[in-house]
């Protein structure tokens, strides 16, 4: 049984080991859920393959007391070598019609979106690095709980 069951464990990491992950995801608290315009949320990943399109989300998390349907940020991309390059997004988190976007339990959510339509080729091997920060009137900007990049294989 003690063999079996070795066996099968050695065959299993040797199957997960040698595969890039299929998605990567970083989510940095935003202290005191109060935002402050002078703190981003930065992170890295590493790039192996350069062929593979990836899907790149927005995924943030706020309370039910956040006051506005939107938020402005500004988000960037650092290739390996290269200057940050960033650009504005307006990102709708509710509407009138139908309440908050994404999903929540009791006061709490959680939106996915899409930064791109259109599927992104990271054109350099190695480390980039990311930074989000918000660029509302409000400062520090208040009941935003998290903030982070998801990076996903395009289908």
């Amino acid at each position: 049984m003690k063999r079996s069951l070795a066996s099968l464990f050695l065959v299993a990491a040797s199957l997960f080991s040698c595969k890039q992950p299929d998605v990567y995801e970083k989510n940095t608290p935003i202290p005191a859920l109060s935002w402050s315009s002078d703190f981003a949320v930065k992170g890295s990943l590493g790039i192996t393959d350069t062929a593979l399109p990836y899907r790149v989300y927005l995924v943030l998390r706020h309370t039910d007391a956040y006051k506005y349907e939107n938020i402005w940020l500004n988000i960037g991309l650092q290739a390996p070598g290269d200057t940050m390059q960033t650009g504005r997004y307006n990102i709708q988190l509710a509407d009138d019609q139908h309440g908050w976007e994404g999903t929540g339990m009791n006061d709490i959510w959680e939106v996915r979106k899409l930064l791109d339509a259109n599927a992104r080729i990271f054109k350099r091997k190695g480390v980039w690095n990311f930074s989000i920060s918000h660029l509302m009137r409000d400062n520090p900007l208040p009941h935003i709980m998290s903030a982070g990049l998801r990076i996903e294989k395009a289908p």
